[in-house]
């Protein structure tokens, strides 16, 4: 029995698992798209921890960002790439396999 194939575990993501990044990938799987100044404000943290965070999740590929003009100023939208998606399903699928029922 290959049991590895069926393991939820295997979906444990550790990049994903930082409460930050978790928190990131729970907003934008619920929203599809956000712009970084309302994650900063629903994670209540400064722009640079949150910009460190988002680089990690972009650097995996799990989330892209798309830079916009809006009133006059330049905004960035955030939103989890497929890869990601997969990935934050499957970390979710993981956890509730350590929990339990």
């Amino acid at each position: 029995m290959n049991s590895a194939a069926t393991d939820p575990m295997d979906g444990f993501d550790a990049t994903i698992h930082a409460p930050n990044r978790l928190r990131i990938c729970a907003l934008l799987d619920t929203a599809g798209e956000a712009e970084f100044a309302v994650v900063q404000q629903q994670l209540d943290v400064s722009a640079s921890v949150l910009s460190k965070h988002v680089t990690v999740l972009m650097e995996a590929g799990y989330v892209e960002q798309r830079k916009a003009v809006r009133n006059t100023r330049q905004r960035v939208w955030l939103r989890l790439t497929r890869r990601g998606r997969e990935a934050y399903q499957a970390h979710l699928a993981a956890l509730r396999a350590i929990v339990g029922p």
